[in-house]
């Protein structure tokens, strides 16, 4: 799917992978989890250099609460983590609560670096960003984003489940046309159909450069040699290093990206399929084919 010019320009659907076909879009869920925290930004219930101790003491106890919100957005929090892979993912079922996880990951987990220093990509950070709303509106975290970021982008089929335990990072399931309403607002700097969600700042702080590749210690396959900024990998930049284009891709295959310089937002959405290298290299294929068609000065 791509859009442009308030319009879907293209859409191809393949065999039963429509563009209302619900599947779990993995880490694509994580500009999503971003994008709720940037609404209690923009009510001046949260900021971005807040640490972790202001809102939950048990990171203070454990000597971690001087990690920022930004950290947490940006996989740049300083604690220890694995690769990502199915069974990871698997082992995050093991908890009865985000609230119990993330009260884990302040106790048991070691800090192997300064917070903003290091960049290790995994499921943590989002987590502890995803709790610290849930204490500040006494709300879970489903119902946080249905009220403030589904039912507002009508993305009546995207959810984050109702039990228990919730992963931010990469819990959500939706659909093609869900999540290209996401993509719309954000390429509209904050604004679906004449209705605000995010103000500009926030929109515009969630793109801004958290790293430098030199501080990347750990990233998948499918998106080494990118930068990340908050929820969100920096897919393509200019000579100041300022984001272009973003993305969020999902370990499952699904990849979404905003091209603020072209003024286009579009995606691959997939299934049976896992982001790798190969894959990297086709989707990027299929931007640059996607680029040539649209008429631009960005270089």
């Amino acid at each position: 799917m791509v859009w442009k010019d308030g319009k879907l320009i293209y859409q191809k659907q393949i065999g039963d992978m429509t563009t209302s076909k619900i599947i779990p879009i993995a880490s694509c869920s994580k500009w999503l989890s971003a994008a709720l925290v940037m609404t209690f930004v923009d009510e001046g219930k949260l900021s971005l250099e807040d640490t972790l101790g202001k809102f939950l003491p048990i990171f203070s106890h454990y000597g971690k609460g001087s990690i920022k919100i930004k950290n947490c957005l940006s996989h740049t929090t300083g604690i220890e983590s694995g690769s990502l892979n199915l069974f990871s993912l698997l082992d995050e079922n093991n908890y009865p609560s985000l609230e119990a996880q993330v009260n884990s990951f302040a106790k048991n987990k070691k800090t192997v670096a300064p917070p903003g220093t290091e960049f290790r990509y995994s499921n943590i950070g989002l987590s502890i960003a995803a709790r610290v709303i849930e204490v500040i509106s006494n709300k879970n975290f489903e119902e946080l984003f249905q009220e403030r970021i589904a039912i507002p982008l009508g993305m009546l089929n995207t959810s984050f489940g109702k039990k228990g335990l919730v992963s931010p990072s990469g819990g959500a399931m939706s659909t093609a046309t869900d999540y290209m309403n996401f993509l719309v607002m954000i390429l509209n700097k904050g604004v679906f159909e004449n209705k605000r969600i995010l103000s500009e700042k926030s929109v515009l702080a969630m793109q801004k450069p958290q790293t430098t590749l030199s501080i990347i210690k750990y990233a998948p396959k499918g998106t080494e040699g990118f930068n990340y900024a908050c929820g969100e990998w920096v897919q393509e930049a200019d000579k100041n290093g300022n984001s272009i284009v973003l993305t969020s891709p999902g370990f499952f295959g699904a990849w979404p990206y905003v091209d603020n310089c072209r003024h286009y937002a579009a995606l691959f959405f997939v299934r049976k399929f896992f982001i790798n290298e190969k894959m990297k290299e086709i989707y990027l294929d299929i931007k640059k084919a996607i680029d040539e068609q649209i008429k631009t000065e960005c270089e």
